[in-house]
């Protein structure tokens, strides 16, 4: 008996299933679930960089659905980052408060150096 439980629990233990990360609708509604009372306009440009960042090229962990949820905490905590979201410039700087949603030092540099390149190609003088 215990080595037939044994094989079934190892059996068990290498079946992997995919899911499909959410859609941006998707994510809203679990946005909707954990913040109820939460600004549209935040929601907004926060799931606007949350995609754009999830889709930066090289990045070693992608933001994930409680990156997002603790990023909107902070946000939320803190006027001046929100201001900093809503008039942000994506050539000029990383989003506020970035650290909440890229979690390894490697990707934090990643997007230093990507918005290095994309000030640099905004300034044609250099």
């Amino acid at each position: 008996m215990a080595k037939s439980l044994r094989i079934n629990l190892l059996g068990f233990i290498n079946q992997f299933h995919y899911i499909e990360f959410p859609d941006r609708e998707t994510m809203q509604a679990i946005v909707d679930v954990h913040f109820p009372e939460i600004a549209p306009k935040l929601v907004g440009e926060a799931l606007e960089v949350f995609f754009d960042l999830r889709q930066a090229p090289g990045l070693k962990k992608k933001p994930s659905t409680s990156e997002l949820v603790d990023w909107l905490k902070l946000l939320m905590s803190d006027d001046l980052a929100r201001e900093a979201l809503y008039g942000r410039d994506p050539v000029k700087a990383i989003p506020p408060l970035a650290g909440a949603l890229v979690k390894n030092e490697q990707d934090t540099q990643l997007l230093e150096r990507l918005a290095f390149m994309l000030r640099r190609q905004g300034n044609p003088r250099r």
